[in-house]
């Protein structure tokens, strides 16, 4: 592994230092603009010489033990140098090795991430974990492995227990279509979830983050996971942003992949290391990055932390919005032993036309089932 920089007056020599050091790296070079015996040895590394300035000189860091001399760059990633504000090393390899160095000491204990898990049990989390915090996730994770611990279990299932099941996780939506994904488990797959991307994408309910984040975490294989907290991370540390904004589907791929190590074993675990440190170290509002293991390869750090001047997202509301209501509405009928009638459901909400806009779609969805005799029920 070795690291190049451009030196400018931007950036001081103890940042380099630091980044070095960090890395176990040690001074190899230091590269004085008039003299061509450094500009060789550099020339033999397989690193091009691009002096923007006589003032700008390069150093060269590499690991111990490595040999300089007729170093190559695909096996050692010695990377472009850094150019304006932000700061490339090694091909961004070292982000990965640092950040996965850090996965293994530092990860939480999440009962998905456990050896034992199922790849069953690992799609039935990335289902929960779809916009819904850890922690909410936790107790209702465990009570439904408890109830159904396969997909054959659970494909045959009544879904309004399943409904009632999910409860207050929010987008219960999931519910049906998790039950529906087990339903096509057992009839094209034996009850087993595929290893195929394009198999998994084949499944109701299985879009592409879902699709790549289980052949990732349940069988070990190499593709870019991208969610909100992977493309913070790749943000601040790769492109010396802020924030992401909004989201590029092709160029958030392509930047999470190009971070990943070679060995498919170590970018999964990387994949899931990336995710670990936007969710409990760089956070969205409050950042922790004095605890970070990549402060000082942090682009946005070298930057000087600039603050983020792109478009924003508008955060979503929920307090008086039809979701309250569907919510409210629903809970009539998980907790009740039976059909409600109408006036049962009008009692939770004030609105009329909202009450009824909200019981609508709630019935276009599956969700609530509409007797005969005009009474309401989880879907039979």
């Amino acid at each position: 592994m070795a690291l190049v920089v451009d030196e400018g007056n931007w950036l001081a020599e103890a940042d380099i230092d630091g980044a070095a050091e960090a890395l176990g790296l040690k001074l190899l070079a230091e590269e004085d603009p008039e003299s061509p015996e450094k500009n060789t040895r550099y020339a033999v590394t397989g690193v091009k010489i691009n002096k923007t300035s006589k003032a700008n000189r390069r150093r060269q860091y590499v690991a111990e033990g490595c040999e300089p001399t007729g170093c190559n760059i695909a096996r050692h990633g010695i990377s472009r140098p850094i150019c304006n504000h932000r700061l490339v090393m090694s091909e961004t390899s070292t982000i990965a090795s640092v950040v996965t160095q850090w996965f293994r000491r530092e990860a939480r204990d999440l009962p998905w991430r456990r050896p034992e898990t199922t790849p069953w049990q690992i799609l039935v989390s990335e289902i929960m974990l779809q916009q819904t915090p850890v922690e909410r996730v936790r107790e209702p994770y465990a009570q439904w492995l408890a109830r159904w611990p396969d997909a054959s279990s659970l494909a045959a299932a009544s879904p309004g227990d399943v409904v009632r099941q999910w409860g207050k996780l929010g987008y219960p939506r999931r519910a049906l279509r998790l039950q529906q994904c087990a339903v096509a488990l057992v009839e094209r797959f034996n009850g087993e979830v595929p290893d195929d991307v394009y198999a998994l994408l084949s499944l109701p309910g299985i879009g592409d983050y879902t699709a790549r984040a289980v052949a990732t975490f349940a069988f070990g294989q190499r593709h870019p996971v991208v969610d909100t907290n992977v493309r913070r991370v790749v943000a601040r540390a790769v492109e010396g942003a802020g924030d992401a904004g909004p989201p590029s589907a092709r160029r958030d791929l392509a930047a999470t992949e190009a971070l990943l190590p070679e060995s498919v074993a170590e970018a999964a675990l990387c994949s899931a290391a990336l995710m670990e440190l936007g969710a409990v170290i760089c956070t969205a509002r409050s950042p922790r990055c004095d605890d970070c293991p990549i402060k000082s390869l942090c682009a946005w750090q070298v930057a000087g932390r600039p603050p983020y001047e792109g478009p924003r997202r508008k955060p979503q509301g929920y307090a008086g919005t039809d979701r309250q209501v569907r919510g409210l509405l629903l809970d009539v009928l998980r907790n009740s032993h039976g059909p409600v009638d109408a006036t049962a459901m009008d009692v939770q909400w004030h609105d009329k036309d909202q009450r009824a806009r909200a019981l609508s779609t709630l019935l276009s969805d599956g969700l609530v089932h509409r007797l005969p005799d005009g009474r309401f029920s989880l879907p039979l």
